[in-house]
C-alpha cells in the first residue's frame, strides 16, 4: 500500500491515505490532534469517503435496472485504493475510476475525484463525480469526517452544535439501519444541540433536509471548529455512547426507507447525472490555530 500524502501550511498538517482517499490525521501547527485516531476499539474509521450510497440498501443489495447487486454500508469507495494524481505542499487529488471490480456491483463507468486543500487554517475536502458512461449515472455521495470529543483544550466542557440558520431542523430515525417513514420533532432548539453521548444509544441523529449552510462545532466558551458545506443537502451526527468522538457528516444522499424498493433511484436525495456530466460536493473545516 502506498504511503499517506501529507499537506501542510504555517497552521495545519493533513495527511491523506489512498485507502479510500480518507484523512488520517489533522494537526495544528501547535501539535494539537483535532481528527479522530482510528482507535479499532470504538471505531476504526477517521474520515471515510461514501459512494456510490449514503446509508445501507434493503438486506445490503443494491437495485439498478431491475437487478440486484451487493452493496455494503456506504458503498465501496472507502475500501477501494485511490490513484494520487496530483501532489502539491497545501493540495492533494486522489482518483478512483470504474474497473471490472466495481463494474460488477455497480455497472457504471465513472471517475470520482476527492480533493484535500488547505487555505490559512481551512481546510476543504471536495468530491468531482464524472459520468464516463453512455447512460445516467446514479448514485449517493457523503463525507463522515469524525472529530475529538471533547475538543483539544475543551476537556470537562459540555460542547455543542450550533446551526448557522438556527434552524430546528426535524430528526429521521434508522430502523436496521433503513430510515423509517415520518420525522421526529427536532432535537436543535433556536438551531443549537448540547451534545450528549445518550442522544446516540439508537444509532445516528439524521437531518434528512439538512441544517443549512454551515455550523458550529465544539465547546460553548472554549475551542470550536466551523463548517461550510456545498451541495450537501442532508445532516447526520454520530458516534458510540461513550467515545471520545464526534462525526459531522454532511451528504447528498441516504438511506433507503423501510418498506420501500431497493432501487437506488427510490433512495431519497439520489443524483442522477447524464453522460459527461460532472457535480462537485465539499465541506470546508476552521480549525482554531
Amino acid at each position: 500500500m502506498p504511503t499517506s500524502v501529507r499537506i501542510e501550511n504555517q497552521s495545519l498538517a493533513v495527511d491523506v491515505s489512498p485507502l479510500g482517499a480518507e484523512m488520517q490525521a489533522i494537526t495544528s501547527s501547535d501539535g494539537r490532534s483535532w481528527l479522530w485516531n482510528g482507535d479499532v476499539a470504538y471505531w476504526g474509521g477517521r474520515s471515510p469517503v461514501l459512494f456510490p450510497i449514503v446509508g445501507k440498501a434493503p438486506g445490503d443489495l443494491l437495485g439498478i435496472d431491475g437487478k440486484d447487486y451487493p452493496m455494503g454500508q456506504h458503498g465501496f469507495a472507502r475500501r477501494n485504493e485511490f490513484a494520487l494524481v496530483s501532489s502539491t505542499a497545501m493540495a492533494c487529488h486522489h482518483e478512483l475510476v470504474a474497473s471490472e471490480q466495481t463494474k460488477a456491483i455497480y455497472p457504471f463507468a465513472f471517475r470520482l475525484v476527492v480533493e484535500h486543500a488547505l487555505d490559512g487554517n481551512r481546510l476543504t475536502v471536495a468530491a468531482e463525480v464524472t459520468n464516463e458512461d453512455s447512460r445516467d449515472l446514479p448514485f449517493g455521495i457523503g463525507f463522515h469526517p469524525a472529530f475529538m470529543w471533547p475538543l483539544p483544550g475543551a476537556a470537562e466542557k459540555p460542547h455543542a452544535v450550533t446551526l448557522d440558520n438556527g434552524g430546528e431542523p426535524p430528526l429521521a430515525q434508522l430502523d436496521g439501519g433503513l430510515i423509517k417513514p415520518g420525522h421526529l420533532p427536532s432535537p436543535f432548539t433556536a438551531g443549537r444541540l448540547v451534545l450528549q453521548p445518550e442522544m446516540f444509544k439508537n444509532d445516528a441523529l439524521i437531518f434528512p433536509q439538512g441544517a443549512g449552510a454551515g455550523l458550529r462545532y465544539g465547546a460553548e466558551d472554549g475551542p470550536a471548529l466551523h463548517f461550510t458545506f456545498e451541495n450537501l443537502p442532508n445532516l447526520a451526527l454520530w458516534t458510540k455512547p461513550g467515545a471520545p468522538f464526534l462525526c459531522i457528516e454532511p451528504w447528498h444522499g441516504i438511506a433507503a426507507e423501510t418498506g420501500r424498493s431497493n432501487d437506488i433511484m427510490e433512495r431519497p436525495y439520489s443524483q442522477r447525472l447524464a453522460p459527461g456530466g460532472m457535480a462537485r460536493f465539499s465541506f470546508t473545516v476552521e480549525i482554531p490555530v
